[in-house]
């Protein structure tokens, strides 16, 4: 992929420097956002699963946001979990909430057996298309 007509966005996070990666990159019509954790502005994350999910999907609408995209252009989700339980059920009751008309995004959600940050319970990525 080349750099021309590629935009990226990312939160200051420290972790970004030192990873070297992009919160988000868009290039033509379809925007690549790497997975969303359920942390604030300043780093801090939520507790329990259904905040951490909460804050990961208002993560996700705010990057979005920057490249004039909404919710409604999610095509696919991919959701890495710590508990598939507690993370089905959290995703299952606030689906509406998340997405207008959640049977036009293609989800799947993955057990993991550890994340990036301590105390994180969850992490989405999304590919969006205009």
């Amino acid at each position: 992929m080349s750099k021309e007509n590629k935009k990226t966005e990312g939160w200051g996070m420290p972790w970004e420097e030192a990873y070297g990666y992009a919160q988000a990159v868009q290039k033509g019509n379809t925007v690549w956002i790497s997975g969303q954790l359920g942390h604030n502005d300043k780093g801090e994350l939520a507790e329990g699963m259904e905040a951490q999910m909460k804050q990961s999907y208002a993560n996700i609408k705010e990057l979005l946001g920057r490249f004039q995209m909404t919710i409604d252009d999610v095509v696919e989700e991919v959701v890495y979990v710590m508990d598939m339980a507690s993370a089905f059920e959290a995703r299952k009751n606030f689906k509406t909430e998340f997405y207008p008309d959640p049977m036009s995004v293609a989800s799947t959600m993955i057990v993991v057996n550890g994340l990036a940050i301590p105390g994180q319970l969850i992490e989405i990525k999304i590919v969006a298309c205009k």
